[in-house]
Protein backbone atom coordinates (compact mmCIF):
# COMPACT_ATOMS: atom_id res chain seq x y z
CA UNK A 1 0.00 0.00 0.00
CA UNK A 2 2.76 2.43 0.95
CA UNK A 3 4.85 1.43 -2.04
CA UNK A 4 1.79 1.50 -4.29
CA UNK A 5 0.87 5.02 -3.17
CA UNK A 6 4.35 6.30 -3.89
CA UNK A 7 4.51 4.54 -7.26
CA UNK A 8 1.04 5.78 -8.25
CA UNK A 9 2.09 9.35 -7.54
CA UNK A 10 5.48 9.21 -9.28
CA UNK A 11 5.25 6.62 -12.07
CA UNK A 12 1.95 5.17 -13.27
CA UNK A 13 3.68 2.39 -15.25
CA UNK A 14 5.63 1.17 -12.20
CA UNK A 15 2.39 1.27 -10.20
CA UNK A 16 0.61 -0.96 -12.73
CA UNK A 17 3.52 -3.42 -12.81
CA UNK A 18 3.62 -3.45 -9.01
CA UNK A 19 -0.10 -4.28 -8.77
CA UNK A 20 0.33 -7.05 -11.35
CA UNK A 21 3.19 -8.49 -9.33
CA UNK A 22 1.04 -8.45 -6.19
CA UNK A 23 -1.75 -10.25 -8.06
CA UNK A 24 0.65 -13.04 -8.99
CA UNK A 25 2.06 -13.21 -5.45
CA UNK A 26 -1.47 -13.57 -4.05
CA UNK A 27 -2.15 -16.38 -6.51
CA UNK A 28 1.12 -18.10 -5.57
CA UNK A 29 0.07 -17.87 -1.93
CA UNK A 30 -3.35 -19.28 -2.91
CA UNK A 31 -5.06 -16.16 -1.52
CA UNK A 32 -4.43 -17.44 2.00
CA UNK A 33 -4.70 -14.53 4.46
CA UNK A 34 -2.25 -16.30 6.79
CA UNK A 35 0.32 -16.80 4.05
CA UNK A 36 -0.11 -13.26 2.73
CA UNK A 37 0.46 -11.87 6.20
CA UNK A 38 3.42 -14.15 6.95
CA UNK A 39 5.16 -13.72 3.59
CA UNK A 40 4.29 -10.19 2.53
CA UNK A 41 3.32 -8.17 5.59
CA UNK A 42 5.17 -9.49 8.62
CA UNK A 43 8.67 -8.89 7.14
CA UNK A 44 7.92 -5.20 6.50
CA UNK A 45 9.95 -2.81 8.61
CA UNK A 46 6.98 -0.68 9.67
CA UNK A 47 4.80 -0.32 12.74
CA UNK A 48 2.03 -2.78 13.62
CA UNK A 49 -0.75 -0.32 12.74
CA UNK A 50 0.80 0.23 9.31
CA UNK A 51 1.17 -3.53 8.85
CA UNK A 52 -2.53 -3.92 9.59
CA UNK A 53 -3.37 -1.23 7.00
CA UNK A 54 -1.17 -2.93 4.39
CA UNK A 55 -2.73 -6.33 5.17
CA UNK A 56 -6.27 -4.97 4.79
CA UNK A 57 -5.30 -3.30 1.52
CA UNK A 58 -3.86 -6.59 0.26
CA UNK A 59 -7.05 -8.36 1.22
CA UNK A 60 -9.07 -5.72 -0.66
CA UNK A 61 -7.01 -6.55 -3.76
CA UNK A 62 -7.62 -10.26 -3.17
CA UNK A 63 -11.35 -9.59 -2.95
CA UNK A 64 -11.23 -7.58 -6.18
CA UNK A 65 -9.52 -10.47 -7.96
CA UNK A 66 -12.18 -12.85 -6.70
CA UNK A 67 -15.07 -10.52 -7.48
CA UNK A 68 -13.78 -9.99 -11.01
CA UNK A 69 -13.25 -13.73 -11.49
CA UNK A 70 -9.50 -13.40 -11.91
CA UNK A 71 -8.29 -15.93 -9.39
CA UNK A 72 -6.37 -17.94 -12.01
CA UNK A 73 -5.15 -15.22 -14.37
CA UNK A 74 -5.82 -11.71 -15.58
CA UNK A 75 -5.48 -8.30 -14.02
CA UNK A 76 -7.92 -6.23 -12.01
CA UNK A 77 -10.01 -3.81 -14.01
CA UNK A 78 -8.48 -0.84 -12.20
CA UNK A 79 -5.10 -1.39 -13.86
CA UNK A 80 -6.69 -2.07 -17.24
CA UNK A 81 -8.55 1.26 -17.00
CA UNK A 82 -5.27 3.00 -16.22
CA UNK A 83 -3.71 1.37 -19.27
CA UNK A 84 -6.60 2.59 -21.42
CA UNK A 85 -5.99 6.10 -20.05
CA UNK A 86 -2.30 5.78 -20.94
CA UNK A 87 -3.21 4.51 -24.39
CA UNK A 88 -5.50 7.52 -24.89
CA UNK A 89 -2.62 9.79 -23.86
CA UNK A 90 -0.30 7.90 -26.23
CA UNK A 91 -2.68 8.43 -29.15
CA UNK A 92 -3.10 12.12 -28.26
CA UNK A 93 0.68 12.57 -28.18
CA UNK A 94 0.99 10.94 -31.58
CA UNK A 95 -1.33 13.52 -33.15
CA UNK A 96 -0.99 16.74 -31.12
CA UNK A 97 1.87 19.25 -31.38
CA UNK A 98 2.60 18.64 -27.67
CA UNK A 99 3.74 15.13 -28.56
CA UNK A 100 6.72 16.10 -30.71
CA UNK A 101 9.31 14.87 -28.20
CA UNK A 102 7.27 11.73 -27.45
CA UNK A 103 6.99 10.89 -31.17
CA UNK A 104 10.78 10.96 -31.44
CA UNK A 105 11.08 8.44 -28.61
CA UNK A 106 8.25 6.32 -30.05
CA UNK A 107 9.59 6.25 -33.64
CA UNK A 108 12.02 3.31 -33.22
CA UNK A 109 9.29 1.24 -31.54
CA UNK A 110 6.64 2.25 -34.08
CA UNK A 111 8.58 0.50 -36.84
CA UNK A 112 9.01 -2.71 -34.81
CA UNK A 113 5.68 -2.84 -32.96
CA UNK A 114 3.73 -4.72 -35.66
CA UNK A 115 6.48 -7.36 -35.82
CA UNK A 116 6.62 -7.74 -32.03
CA UNK A 117 2.82 -7.98 -31.76
CA UNK A 118 2.67 -10.54 -34.58
CA UNK A 119 5.44 -12.63 -32.99
CA UNK A 120 3.42 -12.84 -29.79
CA UNK A 121 0.06 -13.07 -31.56
CA UNK A 122 -1.21 -9.89 -29.89
CA UNK A 123 -2.15 -7.96 -33.02
CA UNK A 124 -5.49 -6.73 -31.63
CA UNK A 125 -4.06 -5.43 -28.35
CA UNK A 126 -3.58 -1.68 -27.91
CA UNK A 127 -0.01 -0.46 -28.24
CA UNK A 128 0.32 0.53 -24.61
CA UNK A 129 -1.29 -2.61 -23.18
CA UNK A 130 1.09 -4.64 -25.32
CA UNK A 131 4.04 -2.62 -24.06
CA UNK A 132 3.00 -3.00 -20.43
CA UNK A 133 2.51 -6.75 -20.81
CA UNK A 134 5.90 -7.03 -22.51
CA UNK A 135 7.58 -5.15 -19.64
CA UNK A 136 5.85 -7.39 -17.13
CA UNK A 137 6.96 -10.52 -19.00
CA UNK A 138 10.57 -9.33 -18.89
CA UNK A 139 10.23 -8.61 -15.18
CA UNK A 140 8.98 -12.18 -14.62
CA UNK A 141 11.78 -13.63 -16.75
CA UNK A 142 14.32 -11.79 -14.64
CA UNK A 143 12.72 -12.86 -11.35
CA UNK A 144 12.75 -16.49 -12.52
CA UNK A 145 16.29 -16.21 -13.86
CA UNK A 146 15.02 -17.32 -17.28
CA UNK A 147 17.77 -16.68 -19.83
CA UNK A 148 15.96 -18.19 -22.84
CA UNK A 149 14.26 -14.94 -23.81
CA UNK A 150 17.30 -12.64 -24.06
CA UNK A 151 16.54 -11.36 -27.57
CA UNK A 152 12.95 -10.54 -26.58
CA UNK A 153 14.16 -8.95 -23.35
CA UNK A 154 16.61 -6.81 -25.32
CA UNK A 155 13.84 -5.66 -27.72
CA UNK A 156 11.60 -4.76 -24.81
CA UNK A 157 14.24 -2.88 -22.87
CA UNK A 158 15.69 -1.08 -25.89
CA UNK A 159 12.46 -0.21 -27.72
CA UNK A 160 9.60 -0.31 -25.22
CA UNK A 161 11.09 0.83 -21.94
CA UNK A 162 12.01 4.37 -23.13
CA UNK A 163 8.52 4.87 -24.58
CA UNK A 164 6.75 3.82 -21.41
CA UNK A 165 9.14 5.88 -19.28
CA UNK A 166 8.44 8.97 -21.40
CA UNK A 167 4.68 8.32 -21.36
CA UNK A 168 4.69 7.87 -17.57
CA UNK A 169 6.67 11.09 -17.15
CA UNK A 170 4.23 13.07 -19.28
CA UNK A 171 1.29 11.49 -17.42
CA UNK A 172 2.79 12.59 -14.09
CA UNK A 173 3.41 16.10 -15.40
CA UNK A 174 -0.18 16.36 -16.64
CA UNK A 175 -1.51 15.20 -13.26
CA UNK A 176 0.64 17.80 -11.50
CA UNK A 177 -0.50 20.53 -13.89
CA UNK A 178 3.01 20.94 -15.28
CA UNK A 179 2.20 19.96 -18.87
CA UNK A 180 -0.61 21.22 -21.04
CA UNK A 181 -1.38 18.55 -23.58
CA UNK A 182 -3.12 21.01 -25.86
CA UNK A 183 -0.48 23.72 -25.73
CA UNK A 184 2.53 21.44 -25.39
CA UNK A 185 4.26 23.75 -22.98
CA UNK A 186 5.47 22.97 -19.52
CA UNK A 187 3.66 25.10 -16.99
CA UNK A 188 5.59 26.90 -14.30
CA UNK A 189 4.19 26.67 -10.82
Amino acid sequence: MLTARAKRKENIAEYILYIWQLEDLFRALQFSPEAIYAQLVKPLQIGEDEKQDVFFWYMDLVNLLRTEGKEQHGHIDHTLHLIRDLDDLHRDLLRLPAGEEYRKVFAPLAAELPVLKARLEKRDMSDIEFCMRALYAVMLYRIKGDETHKAYENDVMTLISPVIAQLARIHREIEKGEFDLYKGEKQTT
